[in-house]
């Protein structure tokens, strides 16, 4: 059954992935699903298997477990339309081609296609320049830049219409104009009740607008939720304390008591219940501009699920 802009994908389950190659153990027993409407972050740090999580959902890797696709009534898809950006294009084969050409290829083997070849051109003309790109069809793709190849990647990657898009590391190497363009489209795509993936290992980009994350480190799922469900779960033992006369707070409460990176104070209290008591004291005591609990930022959760890796990264 498909939803009113055409989309009847509505689940993906991605069950007990594993991957093995050689000796080494790439992916273990990877599970986590993701929902229409919605985009989900795979992060890592270089190496910890988001490209080869990717190639799997792909089925362009051999793997065990499965990847199943459900419908809007429940129903079983046994395919689904793949809208894919991958992180390197193999400019051995496609650096000589033109835009158009690239483009043209994609767009002719698709199940969604035009009758006449001017008729494609025409839709080429009107993708490429709802990203900026109009003016590019003609050039080479050897001869674009970082940003250029993305955005012309990300318009093969949407025709023909993918009920899943999939990204892995989109942000790589993008300048802020290009990087808001790529936000702005992929915005659009969750309004139309697409499902989104990205692998990454930016967190700034990702934390203003991705539903769920599944950390994978060294191969394994560390954690898989709601983004706002892992932050609000959090111990509310913390509290971030902005004034401009730290001493005397940093005297008064000793080690529980550490200075962040922007020069605000974290307190560390013994128990949750404290909140309430420890907020009055401070205002009551101290020159406080501002005291509030502390909520991990995505990169906070990111460096604690990912352990070692992170650190070094």
């Amino acid at each position: 059954m498909a939803t009113e802009n055409g989309c009847g994908l509505c689940k993906i389950y991605v069950n007990n992935i594993g991957v093995k190659k050689g000796g080494d153990t790439l992916l273990s027993d990877v599970s986590f699903h993701l929902h229409c409407g919605e985009l989900t972050a795979v992060i890592g740090v270089n190496g910890a298997g988001k490209t080869t999580l990717v190639k799997s959902i792909l089925g362009e890797i051999a793997h065990e477990g499965d990847v199943s696709f459900e419908s809007h009534d429940g129903e079983k898809i046994h395919k689904v339309t793949i809208g894919y950006v991958p992180q390197h294009l193999d400019f051995d084969k496609c650096a000589p081609v033109s835009v158009e050409d690239f483009l043209l290829v994609g767009r002719t083997n698709s199940p969604v296609c035009f009758r006449h070849k001017k008729d494609i051109i025409k839709e080429i003309d009107k993708a490429l320049d709802s990203v900026g790109c109009l003016a590019l069809k003609k050039r080479k793709l050897g001869d674009l830049s970082g940003g250029e190849v993305q955005r012309v990647m990300l318009v093969n990657a949407l025709y023909p219409l993918p009920e899943l898009l999939i990204l892995d590391e989109p942000f790589s190497g993008l300048d802020p104009v290009n990087a808001m363009l790529l936000k702005d489209v992929v915005k659009e795509q969750i309004s139309k009740g697409k499902i989104v993936l990205f692998s990454s290992h930016q967190m700034s980009y990702i934390e203003e607008f991705c539903d769920s994350i599944a950390i994978l480190n060294n191969g394994v799922v560390a954690l898989h939720g709601d983004l706002h469900d892992i932050k609000r779960d959090y111990p509310r033992d913390r509290l971030v304390v902005r004034t401009e006369s730290p001493d005397a707070i940093i005297n008064d409460f000793g080690s529980s008591c550490t200075v962040m990176e922007n020069g605000s104070l974290m307190l560390r209290l013994t128990d949750p219940s404290e909140k309430k008591a420890t907020m009055i004291r401070l205002v009551e005591n101290y020159d406080i501009d501002e005291v509030k609990v502390f909520e991990p930022s995505l990169n906070d959760i990111f460096v604690e699920y990912a352990g070692d890796a992170a650190q070094e990264d």
